[in-house]
């Protein structure tokens, strides 16, 4: 790929993330061209085509394949993304991939080792290291790693493996602030266990860190923040927009309403943007992104011992 040509991005999934998150942000980028989308439904492809600027429909992975992209974003529903990962690194495209990356810590194996042996790049979107509320807290414990780090990301109504499709965003947070976990306890709630409505863990890391994680189901609305605790320093972040920070001197506050001059949105302030950005730019610089498949497997291996540790089925 000659550094002055437009990036020859594919998109397969065509949901709502896709909608309202990612095809918005590729078709604003100058030096992008969406040059095919695929999804089980014709009459959606061609209606999403027309509306962010895709230059081909495939009814096939075979046609997708032959398009000669640089890159694909894989946003289907989380039990086939190992059905295109796959192929896609195999014949040599690098491929982002929405979280989780897998439904099974084998095929999410398959993933990492299929990525190496191909030396494709291959990123799994645990966006929230890019959001700003929680870069920021980040660096307030940049010289330390914090003493304690509580983490709850709570929503109405459970749904199938909830805790591993929303939770383990908090989970990933958890290692990028604090590093391995060595040992936990973890408890949950249900009547059915593939549908479980509280989760609850606590997690001690190799650097002495203390972790602690809430995700309940049975919340009156959805609400995601953070406590951390280290070092005289109270970060509380409440996301997606606010992140106060206290010392025994004062307190600061930090919003992100000013960001995109006012018009920031969940593409800012969820990092979604920062996200696809980092994706393009490894794409042409043949670095590995910071949530790289590698990384990215760390953090489904915890998820995997905090259900088993809280009696729900593992991955």
């Amino acid at each position: 790929m000659e550094k002055e040509d437009k990036i020859k991005v594919g998109v397969i999934g065509l949901g709502t993330i896709a909608n309202a998150i990612y095809l918005p942000i590729l078709s604003g980028l100058e030096k992008v061209e969406i040059s095919a989308v695929m999804c089980r439904t014709e009459s959606t492809m061609r209606k999403i085509a027309a509306k962010f600027g895709a230059k081909r429909v495939c009814f096939s992975l075979k046609e997708f394949v032959e398009t000669h992209l640089d890159c694909a974003f894989i946003l289907t529903p989380k039990d086939v993304h190992t059905r295109y990962v796959i192929p896609l690194l195999e014949e040599g495209t690098d491929v982002f991939c929405e979280k989780p990356m897998a439904m099974s810590l084998e095929e999410a194996s398959r993933m990492v080792k299929v990525a190496d042996e191909t030396r494709r790049i291959l990123m799994i979107g645990f966006n929230r290291r890019y959001a700003p509320v929680y870069t920021y807290a980040k660096e307030v414990f940049k010289e330390k790693s914090p003493d304690v780090c509580f983490l709850e990301k709570n929503r109405p109504n459970t749904e199938y493996r909830a805790s591993f499709e929303n939770a383990i965003h908090m989970v990933d947070l958890m290692r990028w602030y604090c590093g391995e976990c060595k040992e936990l306890q973890a408890y949950s709630q249900f009547e059915d266990p593939y549908y479980e409505t509280n989760l609850t863990a606590q997690l001690r890391f190799s650097n002495g860190s203390i972790g602690l994680l809430l995700a309940s189901r049975t919340a009156g609305q959805w609400m995601e923040r953070a406590e951390i605790y280290g070092g005289n320093k109270t970060v509380i972040v409440e996301c997606p927009e606010r992140v106060r920070v206290y010392n025994p001197q004062n307190e600061v506050c930090i919003s992100t309403t000013p960001l995109a001059m006012g018009w920031a949105d969940v593409k800012e302030n969820l990092g979604f943007r920062k996200q696809v950005q980092s994706f393009l730019e490894c794409v042409k610089t043949r670095n590995q992104p910071p949530t790289c498949a590698a990384e990215a497997l760390k953090t489904h291996i915890l998820m995997d011992k905090i259900l088993r540790q809280a009696s729900l089925p593992g991955l």
